[in-house]
């Protein structure tokens, strides 16, 4: 917001949020959780959201740098290939009674930087952290809920179930590698939950996800849509429904959370982009 002299005002400082981690739980083969608590818990805003994420701060450890980074003096004194990066997660639960938040994370063996930290992360460890932030929140009075994703929607879809109505009525789809990738879900009796199996990995070949929406029958009336995974898988949805089906895109929450191939930074810097669009020009 410009001043009176017509210059822009400087940019509210983020504020870095650091927590403890107060332990480490396996869910699945190829996902965990972590729980955070501390001191921390009580600066964070928390949004009126089910997808409320924060935005993690890794660093090299070699660096020895103490959190909470100081980014601006940090910029001056190393290399951009040095500066702390961050990644992407949806909070899966806020327990307000022991002051502490869940993170679910998707393992991928060594690769990327999020996994392999939670993967050998210790009690009494911290992170930092910006936000919460977040967009999207059942309504009551939709008519009817469609959410869809893969392993990475997975935490806010949950989230999203459990803060419904007991009348809500919809169909939950998710994504996953096989049957033994399925979690227990807490959703109103009037909510269909269907895993889908890929079979491996995700391909550019093996998406189950919009072969089923293609198919699913959608009612008519006020429609509250939440679909969110991988990008090239998000922008063949985006044609499924808007395309194909008729749905307005306005009120939609539908986006991509990651891209194949793809790390956060690339992801992110690809989102100014053509390729990184859900929606045409």
């Amino acid at each position: 917001m410009p001043t009176e002299s017509g210059a822009p005002q400087p940019r509210k400082p983020r504020t870095q949020t650091v927590m403890e981690v107060i332990g480490v739980e396996p869910l699945t083969a190829h996902m965990l959780r972590v729980v955070l608590g501390g001191a921390g818990f009580r600066q964070l805003d928390f949004k009126d959201g089910t997808d409320q994420y924060i935005k993690l701060l890794f660093a090299d450890p070699a660096l020895g740098l103490e959190r909470p980074y100081d980014l601006e003096s940090l910029r001056e004194h190393l290399d951009i290939t040095q500066m702390p990066v961050t990644r992407t997660y949806t909070i899966r639960h806020i327990d307000h009674q022991n002051e502490q938040i869940w993170v679910d994370f998707v393992i991928h063996g060594d690769r990327g930087v999020a996994g392999p930290w939670a993967t050998s992360v210790q009690p009494g460890e911290t992170i930092s952290f910006f936000g919460p932030g977040a967009g999207y929140a059942p309504r009551p009075d939709a008519d009817f809920h469609l959410l869809a994703g893969d392993e990475a929607a997975l935490p806010a879809i949950a989230a999203a179930l459990e803060s419904m109505e007991a009348d809500a009525r919809g169909t939950a789809v998710i994504e996953v590698r096989d049957a033994q990738e399925e979690l227990p879900l807490k959703a109103p009796e009037g909510v269909d939950v269907v895993w889908l199996h890929r079979g491996g990995d995700v391909s550019s070949q093996n998406g189950r996800l919009v072969p089923y929406l293609q198919d699913l029958q959608i009612p008519d009336g006020d429609v509250q849509v939440f679909i969110h995974g991988e990008r090239e898988q998000m922008k063949a949805v985006r044609r499924v429904l808007v395309q194909d089906r008729g749905m307005e895109r306005r009120g939609l929450s539908l986006s991509a959370y990651w891209a194949l191939g793809r790390y956060e930074d690339q992801f992110q810097q690809e989102k100014r982009l053509p390729i990184g669009k859900i929606d045409p020009e």
